[in-house]
């Protein structure tokens, strides 16, 4: 597989063929502030060139940092529209947290602003909180490196997914929230793009238990199936989008990573979507789930584990003693779309890999399975709860309006509490599709799952099924006006935002 062949046309010179992959992150060890900017690139997706956003580092898309090193970074904003970028994972001062004025303002082009605090270990990204310019590829890996890591004789490989439309990310809005945008809808066939039906009579089922879906075993329910909830259907998709991306490359042309023989690799995969779920599947490669969103999880064992958009999985994976390639592939929830990379030895045989499956994959954790089994290696020390809130998460695909408790953001309340106290969020959806709710400025823990208690994983993002109950417990940080949100990106433009406004202790 010759990864330069089909590039050649973007550009005479290596540095434009080299913009064309994720190069290798930086290994950052100056104490000097790291150069960090938001530049347009070019990607050959499929033979075709196409034009989109970046954050580069010293070595290329990304930052990777030392055990303990601060993050202080230099941005420059190189683009010709303001921007601002969210570090997401990390726990920065509020001040610094990229939230357009919450409370500063989006820097200009041309401009830079200098970020200094302290990291915390693990898998991160960051991306633009502007939802258009994360559509526009506006993200990169934010790796935090602890001494574990340095001292274990394995190897690092990071998988960022991201879905991608050639067309501007203001018509593919105008597209979804229109009902034209395509997607695979539980129950609707693939490509149908039939809306399902309106949860404005979602109030109109009495005696619905949603506290007890957990036994409702429906993760691996054929989609034809999902039509319950009262002969409504859920909504997996609402978008069909042109590629979907693995370090910037699709199967037609996938990144394919040279790994030693009976070696060991920490996978580091991130959903960087706007608006696609995916399952991780390592195949023929057995894998050990050891981190999510960053933090520790007693080791999982399996071939295929879920993400939503805005979360991280570290997986570890023992190679086979003799050579060989082993593809992972990430599967599209409820759809034939794939992506993936190749981990291989020297010399091994590369086969082709259609970038559209044989058989759907099924949707991702409706009975909450998965998360169920996340237990955190370094849990939220016990003590009383101070404050809890419930919050409901509801909307439909027409009209294409996403709330939390009712309201978008700018008609929004505010969920309170005191610095320092101890709090529970509980998330309810009532809507027919799943949201990825993200907290800034916070890490949570995962205690409930449909009314049943739970010492699940820290998370900072998590995912919430149609129907279904999630309750997290964190201690409120720093005194501020921190972003509550769902990661989907065309329901965050459609408003599905609050805040987590933290006041001084008494």
């Amino acid at each position: 597989m010759n990864t330069l062949s089909r590039r050649g046309f973007l550009a005479a010179s290596a540095t434009a063929i080299a913009a064309a992959h994720l190069p290798r992150l930086a290994f950052a060890q100056s104490v000097a502030p790291l150069a960090l900017s938001a530049a347009t690139r070019t990607l050959d997706i499929d033979g075709r060139a196409a034009s989109v956003y970046g954050l580069a580092g010293p070595g290329g898309q990304g930052l990777t940092l030392n055990p303990g090193q601060r993050f202080r970074v230099d941005l420059t904003n190189n683009l010709d529209v303001g921007t601002i970028i969210h570090w997401h994972g990390q726990i920065p001062p509020n001040e610094q947290d990229g939230v357009p004025d919450m409370p500063l303002p989006l820097l200009a082009p041309g401009e830079t602003r200098s970020y200094d605090y302290e990291t915390r270990p693990g898998t991160h990204w960051m991306h633009s909180h502007v939802p258009t310019q994360e559509m526009q590829l506006l993200a990169a890996p934010l790796i935090v490196r602890s001494p574990e890591d340095l001292a274990s004789d394995r190897q690092e490989v990071v998988l960022f997914l991201h879905d991608f439309s050639f067309k501007p990310p203001e018509e593919v809005l105008a597209e979804i929230s229109g009902g034209h945008g395509g997607g695979h809808g539980a129950g609707h066939g693939a490509g149908s793009g039939a809306p399902s039906a309106p949860m404005g009579g979602m109030g109109a089922m009495p005696g619905m238990n949603h506290g007890g879906m957990g036994g409702m075993a429906m993760g691996n329910m054929p989609m034809g199936g999902m039509m319950g909830m009262g002969g409504m259907a859920m909504d997996l998709n609402d978008y069909d989008w042109d590629a979907y991306l693995a370090n910037d490359r699709t199967l037609s042309d996938p990144e394919v990573v040279q790994v030693e023989r009976g070696g060991r690799i920490r996978l580091r995969v991130i959903n960087a979507s706007a608006a696609t779920v995916f399952w991780i599947d390592t195949g023929a490669a057995q894998s050990r789930l050891v981190a999510v969103d960053g933090h520790a999880v007693q080791p999982l064992s399996g071939t295929r584990f879920g993400l939503a958009m805005g979360q991280r999985l570290d997986l570890e994976i023992d190679l086979p003693k003799e050579g060989g390639a082993w593809p992972v592939l990430a599967l599209r929830e409820g759809a034939r779309e794939r992506t993936g990379l190749i981990l291989a030895t020297p010399g091994a045989e590369i086969g082709r890999i259609d970038a559209v499956a044989e058989t759907e994959a099924p949707a991702f954790d409706i009975d909450l399975a998965q998360e169920s089994r996340l237990i955190a290696v370094q849990a939220l020390p016990d003590r009383p709860v101070d404050r809890r809130h419930m919050l409901m998460l509801g909307g439909s695909m027409q009209p294409y309006v996403w709330t939390i408790n009712g309201a978008t953001w700018g008609q929004h309340q505010p969920v309170t509490a005191r610095s320092g106290e101890r709090v529970v969020l509980s998330f309810h959806n009532m809507s027919m599709m799943g949201h990825p709710m993200h907290l800034h400025g916070h890490a949570f823990q995962v205690v409930g799952l449909n009314g049943r208690p739970v010492a699940g994983a820290l998370r900072d993002t998590v995912h919430v099924p149609p129907m279904s109950m999630v309750d997290v417990a964190l201690d409120a940080g720093e005194a501020a006006r921190w972003m509550l949100h769902c990661h989907h990106m065309p329901h965050l433009a459609s408003g599905m935002m609050t805040e987590f406004a933290v006041t001084a202790s008494a």
